[in-house]
């Protein structure tokens, strides 16, 4: 697996338009990218951390503008949790287009999110939005170093590694916005309350 540096944003977008998966830094952890538009990049992008299907991968925009166009509708409460939290580790499940969700294996909505990263925004500034999932196999610990990541998917189809240092390690939390009352399915570096409190 090659190993780019933090400044290769150029590199890791040509690789990633070509069809690869690639290893990117977030606010978070490191994450499993792939073209949004691709569907089989996106495939292989669950095949490679052996992920069911039954679970949707997110969405990395780099900015507001960019999760908006992949939406096919904006709550009110998605812009106040946007204008809140975004960017950040907040990952905000919208109404998508049936084609778009169905690409990452989604139903009833989109989970989109623009991360407090300069690397990771760069590389979205170049790409378009990203399908992305932490970079770890189903079930175990994300990768919180490209080193890491490496070592988890060397020799496999992940072709390249964007290295941007070690990360957080927490996860973002995610709020479902296609349900009425909205509801938190996972908590991780926002606490569920401070989230809800912006809807209330």
């Amino acid at each position: 697996m090659r190993t780019l540096r933090s400044g290769e944003h150029d590199e890791a977008a040509a690789l990633l338009a070509a069809g690869h998966v690639v290893g990117i830094p977030t606010d978070t952890v490191y994450g499993l990218a792939a073209c949004l538009g691709d569907p089989a990049a996106v495939d292989a992008l669950f095949a490679a951390k052996d992920r069911p299907a039954s679970l949707p991968i997110a969405v990395l925009c780099a900015d507001e503008a960019s999760a908006r166009m992949v939406a096919s509708s904006w709550p009110p409460g998605a812009a106040r949790l946007a204008a809140r939290f975004w960017p950040g580790p907040l990952t905000i499940v919208v109404p998508a287009d049936l084609d778009v969700a169905a690409r990452i294996h989604a139903t009833a909505g989109i989970g989109l999110r623009v991360p407090d990263d300069a690397t990771c925004r760069a590389l979205l500034s170049l790409t378009g939005p990203l399908a992305v999932t932490s970079a770890n196999r189903h079930g175990a610990d994300p990768a919180a170093t490209a080193p890491e990541l490496s070592e988890g998917f060397d020799g496999g189809v992940v072709l390249a590694v964007l290295d941007a240092g070690r990360r957080g390690g927490v996860v973002s939390t995610v709020v479902d916005l296609t349900v009425s009352p909205a509801r938190v399915v996972r908590e991780g570096a926002l606490a569920s309350a401070a989230v809800l409190a912006v809807l209330d």
